[in-house]
């Protein structure tokens, strides 16, 4: 009785075992794999990276900046920015301090605020080790020089897709002539 209960643990043990690599992983073990699960999760990409909201994202220009706009009524248009280290047309001559601060507070380094579809409010609740995770994430990855057009104030003329967000009761664009 005793081989057999030893028998049915270890292979409980190996069952569980197993089955967890089916799961998604949550746990990393650097401060770098750390923040690329977050950026995932968090989808950094989705606004980040050209081509996503046309369903084939450039994989070349991995966070490089976006080529869709969100006109924000009374704000403008605002495109998701280059987060690479390109020192040029990302993130790369700004500070690590700096970058936490955007992420968490929607600051930029020259004090303006971010646009409110960067989801920097609910960015605040992360601990100071995530953030720092996705910042040595973001120094990690490969750099893009990408200059991305705008932001755009309203009235100007717009050189990218835009989604529009209308209040209610606005009416819907008509079919492109």
């Amino acid at each position: 009785m005793k081989k057999l209960s030893i028998v049915i643990a270890v292979a409980a043990v190996a069952a569980v075992a197993g089955s967890a690599t089916l799961l998604p992983r949550a746990h990393a073990e650097s401060p770098v794999e750390r923040g690329a699960y977050l950026v995932v999760i968090a989808g950094c990409n989705d606004c980040h990276t050209p081509g996503f909201f046309f369903g084939k994202p450039d994989k070349d220009k991995f966070l490089g900046g976006s080529d869709v706009g969100f006109e924000i009524p009374g704000l403008g248009v605002f495109n998701g920015r280059n987060i690479t280290p390109d020192k040029e047309t990302g993130l790369g001559a700004w500070t690590d301090e700096q970058i936490a601060a955007a992420i968490t507070t929607g600051k930029r380094p020259d004090g303006r605020q971010l646009a409110p579809i960067m989801n920097y409010a609910a960015f605040t609740h992360m601990t100071k080790e995530d953030v720092a995770a996705v910042v040595a994430y973001l120094r990690s990855i490969p750099a893009v020089n990408n200059k991305v057009p705008g932001p755009f104030k309203p009235g100007e003329k717009v050189s990218i897709f835009t989604f529009r967000i209308e209040p209610p009761g606005q009416t819907a664009a008509g079919a492109p002539k």
